[in-house]
């Protein structure tokens, strides 16, 4: 798997979003490794089926059924799964969204290739600080656009 590290200082670290008190997490994975978004990622499918990772991801779920080894999130069982398999990309390929990356700049987001509006403040959403960045891009005309009914009056 190709993904963007999506740490700045000790944030997103694995340590953040698994139970490292649990001996099958604190025995197999570091702390401190860094994370990246599980939204944005490139897979070699011919790898993944080699290495079986949908029994890999399906497994840790089981083992999470009563949820001690993380809480919530699809984020922790991929973290899970690509430990040892994830190549780094270069930042320009996925940019996260201004609110989550402190180090974001306007020439970052104008070059990247994805920008990846995570969290729960959405772009479409009416309350989106940065809506106007996000509906700048929109095929307005698209059907299923249409059909959702966004309101575009800021831009």
């Amino acid at each position: 798997m190709g993904a963007v590290e999506t740490f700045f200082g000790s944030f997103y670290r694995y340590g953040q979003f698994m139970n490292f008190s649990h001996p099958l997490i604190k025995n197999k994975f570091n702390p401190k490794a860094c994370a990246w978004a599980f939204g944005m990622n490139f897979f070699d499918l011919d790898a993944w089926r080699r290495e079986k990772s949908t029994e890999e991801y399906h497994y840790w779920q089981n083992m999470n059924e009563n949820r001690k080894l993380w809480k919530l999130g699809t984020l922790p069982p991929g973290l899970i799964t690509f430990y040892s398999t994830t190549k780094v990309l270069d930042r320009s390929c996925h940019v996260l969204d201004p609110r989550f990356n402190p180090i974001i700049n306007v020439d970052d987001i104008d070059n990247a290739a994805v920008v990846h509006f995570n969290g729960n403040m959405k772009p479409w959403l009416d309350n989106a600080i940065i809506r106007p960045l996000w509906s700048k891009y929109v095929d307005k005309e698209n059907e299923h656009v249409q059909a959702c009914n966004f309101n575009f009056g800021d831009g």
